[in-house]
């Protein structure tokens, strides 16, 4: 009797035949994410995997006590069209966690929200699978007392002091990426408060690319580099995530946030925080109020430009750790505000028609102001970057009395999956023993043993009832400081994979960001976008993308498209045209200066009591002057030296705020190229060619640059015109830096770049 043949099975095969007859030799031009060109639709028949690029092969098969099998490599990768759990069992949905109603609670029941998030935690060891690169502090937290009007929270009474660590991070790349590359910034804050620790782990976005927790590892898979060559490291400029955002259009607004100039902050100190999620804040009468959190530096929120990311990346991939821990050991503490929104906690849990549920979505400041209810101030870098900032272990399940979580179902499975995520990480149950995570809160919670246990628990009876250990520990009542969940009504509904219908908008709300921007801001965005998309192999999915930048607004996919060398889509989403919220661009206002970088150029022929003098105003200003010279040591007599921080080999522009030119220093004996590549062996011996560089390129990055003495002849041989914006170059040495500080409060001349959108 003949074997019935499997329809789907058949059609699988046969594709796999085409393929493999499509594939051939070779690419003739490397870089093809896949053997064969993607449909710019979504493939919608079921076919069995791909097979491998003809440049590719697996290990050859073995056991594990190393005998041969004779297995073909194909027998043992992924096999079948369609998806399945671990065991094998299909299944018809993988984009909605199973909840109480679309708008209900995430449901524990959902097997395969947990098979997915709690193999998605444990991919990668040790280090964390995203958010593995950062840089933390150690600080405290006053509260102002605004807030105990809506939260009983015992560290938000006026006046107390809480410790903090704080851990800032990228998100895709591994511990050995760069600081600087475009990405979204982790900005984690373990609070240990009297009523045990509090974690407020949020980004430095509002939004994020999903709206429910199954959809993360979806995200994270495609941001990561390509599992076959593991590249690009740290980088969204690929293939997979921009298929997967241009298809999953619910990306779309956080996408826009990272192609904006906060993807590249300047520092971690001038970054905004967010708690991304909708909270619930709980009085001392009981009554509830939904929040969102808010951190707002002090020093205000800026941004590199996308050249000087770049040349970071490379000449310091340190770059922000390494103004982190220099600004707090010179004694300029980075400070924010915490701010809340706050929004009747109603059954519907929206606010003028934003449903506060779908962490896809802002509320404009316009709308609902942010109140400050208190400062945070680091104020000293750990001793151990592996017992402190790698062993650090956050978890939005860490929640105090008076804050407590809504139905958003991104903070749902979150809240499963920070726990479990710890695990493998730090080797266990017991990781809030280790010293930076532990409480600073009397702890009696009957867990026993478990790997790494480091208390000595005594008794006999870690249970309750009992009463061989007199009954303790007893439980508290509300009276007495314990946590009581906030008895929210569930809505009685069918337990189904849904979204509400209020999550579909994708567009609105992005188009409301580029209207927010200014055309300098819009210029960084479409360059961003360009760039990216560019960086892409596949047609389709780069002709996806500006369909997607059609339906926010048709100027920007025009002049993505004209950089691309495509034709501009129409959009299919209905546009409109929502007031533009000056809280989302960075521009127009000023900054204090605390811990911002000055360059000082000068040699021992220079105007050196000059030096002298604004060396020292910049420090008494609280800000880090460093002296840039031919060469190392010291310039100057020896009864008054000057020390020398940088020379012309070891600067470059990225490091610095502004530049002072104090006169036209001689070149320095290693300006050459077989000695410095940076050098230039065919510029003029007058003026070092690294100096012109590093002049140009602060120049170009909109940098505000004084000078005096004979400085004007060095300007004019970098092509810099002495009447340009931001060029300060009359009147004395302390007359110049008065302007460049000036300058300096709007973090960059931003008059130096010509917009054309």
């Amino acid at each position: 009797m003949s074997e019935k043949k499997n329809p789907v099975k058949a059609a699988a095969d046969n594709v796999v035949e085409a393929v493999q007859d499509a594939v051939g030799p070779g690419n003739e031009i490397p870089g093809a994410p896949g053997p064969v060109p993607p449909p710019v639709d979504e493939p919608t028949d079921p076919t069995g995997p791909l097979p491998p690029k003809s440049d590719q092969r697996g290990p050859d098969t073995y056991t594990p006590t190393g005998q041969k099998t004779g297995v073909p490599e194909k027998e043992v990768a992924q096999s079948g069209a369609y998806l399945t759990t671990a065991q094998g069992v299909r299944l018809y949905d993988t984009d909605h966690s199973l909840k109480a109603g679309a708008r209900g609670p995430v449901l524990l029941q959902d097997h395969h929200l947990r098979e997915k998030i709690t193999h998605f935690d444990h991919e990668r060891i040790p280090e964390r699978v995203v958010h593995a690169r950062g840089a933390a502090a150690h600080g405290v937290f006053r509260a102002y007392g605004t807030a105990a009007a809506v939260c009983k929270a015992a560290f938000l009474a006026k006046d107390v002091e809480t410790p903090v660590f704080v851990r800032f991070s990228t998100v895709l790349g591994s511990r050995g990426s760069a600081d600087t590359v475009r990405d979204t910034r982790g900005f984690a804050t373990k609070f240990y408060t009297e009523e045990g620790v509090f974690d407020l782990v949020g980004n430095n976005i509002p939004v994020f690319f999903i709206q429910d927790a199954i959809k993360f590892p979806d995200v994270i898979h495609a941001g990561k580099p390509h599992p076959d060559r593991e590249i690009p490291q740290a980088q969204s400029a690929h293939d997979t995530f921009w298929d997967f955002v241009t298809l999953h259009t619910e990306a779309t607004h956080h996408t826009l946030w990272n192609m904006s100039d906060r993807g590249i902050p300047r520092s971690y100190r001038m970054m905004e925080g967010f708690g991304v999620h909708t909270f619930r804040l709980v009085d001392a009468e009981g009554t509830s109020t939904l929040v969102k959190f808010h951190w707002k530096p002090k020093l205000g929120v800026h941004s590199l430009v996308w050249e000087e990311a770049q040349i970071a990346a490379g000449v310091d991939p340190d770059f922000h750790r390494r103004d982190l821990a220099d600004a707090i050991e010179a004694g300029a503490f980075p400070q924010w505000e915490l701010g809340i929104q706050t929004f009747p906690d109603t059954p519907e849990q929206n606010f003028a028609g934003i449903d506060l549920l779908d962490p896809t979505k802002i509320v404009p400041e316009e709308m609902a102001p942010v109140q400050p209810i208190g400062l945070l101030t680091l104020n000293a870098n750990p001793s151990n970057y592996f017992a402190e900032t790698e062993q650090v272990a956050f978890h939005l399940g860490h929640l105090v009395p008076g804050i407590d979580v809504t139905d958003d179902p991104l903070l749902q499975g979150r809240l499963f999956s920070y726990l479990d995520t710890q695990l493998t990480r730090l080797g266990g149950p017991n990781f809030g023993q280790l010293p930076i995570n532990r409480t600073h809160a009397p702890v009696n919670d009957m867990l026993r043993d478990g790997m790494h246990q480091t208390a000595v628990h005594r008794g006999v009876a870690p249970y309750r009832p009992n009463s061989l250990d007199g009954g303790c520990p007893f439980v508290a009542g509300e009276d007495t400081g314990a946590f009581v969940e906030v008895p929210a009504k569930v809505a009685a509904s069918l337990k189904e994979r849904k979204a509400p219908a209020s999550f579909d908008d994708h567009f609105s709300q992005p188009r409301l960001f580029w209207l927010s921007m200014t055309p300098t801001e819009r210029e960084h965005i479409i360059a961003a976008y360009t760039f990216e998309l560019g960086k892409c192999y596949e047609q389709a999915v780069k002709e996806r993308a500006l369909t997607v930048l059609a339906n926010i607004d048709g100027e920007l996919c025009a002049q993505v498209a004209a950089g691309l060398g495509l034709p501009a889509p129409a959009g299919e989403a209905r546009l409109t045209d929502p007031a533009p919220s000056a809280a989302l661009s960075q521009l127009g206002q000023t900054w204090p200066l605390d811990g911002r970088i000055v360059g000082i150029v000068a040699d021992a022929n220079a105007d050196l009591d000059g030096v002298r003098t604004v060396r020292q105003a910049v420090l008494d200003g609280g800000m880090v002057p460093l002296v840039i010279a031919p060469a190392g040591g010291t310039i100057g007599p020896d009864d008054a030296p000057v020390t020398v921080q940088r020379t012309f080999t070891t600067a470059r522009s990225i490091e610095f705020d502004a530049l002072l030119v104090a006169g036209a220093p001689t070149p320095g004996a290693d300006g050459y190229g077989a000695r410095d590549a940076k050098a230039d062996d065919a510029q003029p011996s007058t003026t070092d060619s690294r100096l012109l560089l590093l002049l140009n390129e602060a120049f170009r990055h909109g940098k505000a640059i004084g000078h005096w003495g004979d400085a004007d002849a060095v300007l004019a041989q970098a092509a810099i015109p002495g009447d340009a914006p931001g060029v300060a170059g009359a009147g004395s040495a302390t007359g110049v830096l008065d302007q460049v500080l000036q300058l300096l409060g709007a973090h960059r001349v931003w008059d130096r770049f010509p917009t054309a959108v």
